[in-house]
């Protein structure tokens, strides 16, 4: 008897732990895609846990054509890309996929020169660097756009994404906009066939191997030649002023933007004195239905990140959404199932 009631004892004070364990099952949600937003995802996904301890957020930075991939793929509850889905890739993944802005960003030309802290391109340059028709930095163009300053005597190294990516969709969507011969030789795409230079993975492999390679170029998301302390070239934007990457350059590039009811839209070689023109909104893939209830989940983060994200972005380099682009995407998010 004695024994018995050992055991029923020790049953009792179990119980509440059970209770309580049931009481706090966490609700995963998985995400893949682009690593130009990743730094203000991660940021949001650790304080949005900390407002719902009962929700984890896994997101793999893995370019903006792996999280279209698992996304159409169904392996992940939603995707994220900075460059839009084109029709076939919508059709692919069932003909229903919403996007939905989450910031704007700027991917800038990161470059390790040693001496060199202030360096000004417009896009015909940028173009030819990235052709290979522009092999120096003392090239003539590039001299002159610097106002005679001596740049060195040496070869440039040119360093661009291997994975399919939206960083490179902005990217080349500008060169295409700013450069015949880019448009007619190579194109706009997450993935082209790059003329010349050094693949790196993600904006961290590219970032990586500015950093390692003395002479060389690399195009990046804002944060990330910021927290590598790299410099970054100021660009001739489409009024003729050169900018520097900034938040408010990059909301001057969204301020003319007319949003179509699906968002998916270019404000690259954006008008506006202040605009920066390799200028991006970054989108999160959502299926409008979602199996197993996620559907709500996915609702309220939208939500969280709608009213209480977007002021994390300017500390992190990135522009918040426009008021009237916010005010429609809020719309847009009620209607997930």
């Amino acid at each position: 008897m004695k024994r018995i009631l050992t055991v029923l004892a020790a049953a009792v004070l179990a119980a509440p732990a059970f209770a309580g364990a049931a009481a706090t099952a966490v609700t995963t949600l998985n995400g893949a895609g682009a690593t130009f937003p990743y730094p203000v995802y991660s940021k949001w996904f650790d304080e949005y846990h900390k407002v719902k301890p009962d929700l984890q957020i896994n997101y793999q930075s893995i370019g903006s054509g792996g999280g279209i991939r698992q996304l159409t793929e169904k392996t992940v509850d939603f995707g994220a890309s900075d460059g839009p889905m084109n029709d076939e890739q919508i059709a692919k993944a069932g003909g229903a996929v919403i996007h939905v802005p989450t910031v704007l960003g700027a991917v800038v030309p990161a470059f390790n020169l040693d001496g060199v802290t202030d360096l000004k391109l417009d896009g015909a340059a940028l173009a030819g660097i990235y052709l290979g028709t522009i092999t120096k930095w003392n090239d003539a163009a590039l001299i002159k756009l610097n106002g005679g300053a001596k740049l060195p005597d040496m070869p440039i190294t040119v360093v661009h994404r291997s994975d399919g990516s939206g960083t490179s969709f902005c990217f080349t969507d500008y060169l295409t906009k700013v450069s015949k011969d880019w448009e007619t030789k190579v194109g706009k795409g997450p993935s082209v066939n790059w003329p010349v230079g050094l693949g790196g993975k993600g904006n961290e492999g590219v970032m990586g191997l500015v950093k390692q390679n003395p002479g060389s170029i690399g195009y990046v998301e804002l944060i990330y030649a910021m927290q590598n302390g790299v410099a970054y070239a100021s660009m001739k934007n489409k009024s003729g002023k050169f900018t520097k990457a900034t938040v408010a350059g990059v909301t001057a590039a969204a301020a003319g933007v007319k949003m179509p009811a699906d968002y998916r839209v270019s404000i690259t070689d954006a008008s506006g004195k202040d605009a920066y023109p390799i200028s991006t909104f970054t989108w999160l893939l959502i299926y409008p239905q979602n199996p197993e209830g996620k559907g709500a989940v996915i609702k309220d983060f939208l939500r969280w990140m709608l009213k209480d994200g977007q002021g994390m972005a300017p500390a992190l380099g990135y522009a918040p959404l426009p008021a009237s682009v916010k005010a429609k995407v809020a719309k847009t998010v009620e209607t997930i199932k």
